[in-house]
């Protein structure tokens, strides 16, 4: 099924082929690699900021463990250096020792005498010439080894002196770049909130647009029924609280249309 799919595919790849070929001619390609290209241009044109904001913030978290790999390699060949000065040393010491030897088997043999004693034995003059020129060898070879891992140490100094600042620059380019993406990432942000004209709260237009309606009849139901309360204590009557003295009310009818004073009458039993 596969390879039937694969078939299909070169054949239909042929076939355009073939048909752009007789259809443009010789400017073929020429509209095949523009249509190419407009057809990648057009993708990522259409490829969202914040994707490609996303996308260069995991390219930077992908920098990290790279350099976290080379900072444990600077770490080890640290090490290594520092054990490599250790056998430079110890290598030193041992060839100035050896240069004492050879000096003093050198100060021997100027003399006249035929026979020297080291220690507690005896050598000849010729055992003691043959015994200058085997550590006289030796020293020279130290001293061609001891040159070499000078040589080698110093390199490896230099080699860790650019490697510690090809890191640091990494680092401060990595560093420049977050902050690039961050500002680009607030400035993103800003754009999307001046398109939305919401600001960077997202709050529901319509809601708060619902609610305040809401309020204003409220309102209007309160206001109408104060009014509705006003109009009916203006016609509600007000009961009496003072009590009408009878005996009063008909001296003062007495009075006024018989013209004479009127005569105190107590109240009616």
């Amino acid at each position: 099924m596969i390879l039937k799919l694969v078939k299909t595919g070169v054949l239909m790849l042929v076939g355009g082929a073939v048909v752009g070929t007789v259809l443009f001619g010789r400017e073929a390609s020429s509209y095949f690699c523009s249509s190419a290209r407009s057809v990648r241009t057009a993708v990522k044109d259409n490829i969202p900021i914040e994707f490609e904001l996303r996308r260069a913030r995991d390219l930077l978290e992908d920098i990290l463990p790279e350099m976290q790999s080379n900072v444990r390699l600077i770490a080890q060949q640290e090490v290594e250096i520092d054990a490599a000065k250790g056998d430079v040393g110890a290598a030193q010491k041992s060839l100035g020792e050896e240069a004492a030897r050879v000096q003093k088997l050198r100060e021997s043999l100027s003399s006249s005498q035929t026979m020297f004693m080291f220690g507690n034995l005896s050598y000849t003059r010729e055992q003691l010439k043959q015994e200058l020129a085997r550590r006289f060898d030796r020293y020279q070879e130290a001293e061609s080894m001891l040159a070499a891992k000078r040589k080698l140490l110093d390199e490896r100094e230099r080699s860790l002196v650019a490697a510690e600042h090809q890191i640091e620059q990494m680092r401060q380019r990595k560093a420049a770049l977050e902050a690039q993406v961050a500002a680009l990432t607030g400035q993103f942000r800003l754009v999307q909130a001046a398109s939305s004209g919401s600001g960077i709260v997202n709050v529901d237009a319509g809601k708060l647009a619902q609610a305040e309606k809401l309020v204003t009849q409220i309102r209007q139901q309160l206001c109408v029924a104060e009014h509705v309360l006003a109009r009916e204590a203006k016609f509600t009557q007000a009961i009496p609280i003072d009590v009408v003295n009878e005996g009063e009310l008909v001296q003062r009818v007495d009075q006024h249309f018989s013209g004479t004073k009127a005569v105190s009458v107590g109240p009616t039993e």
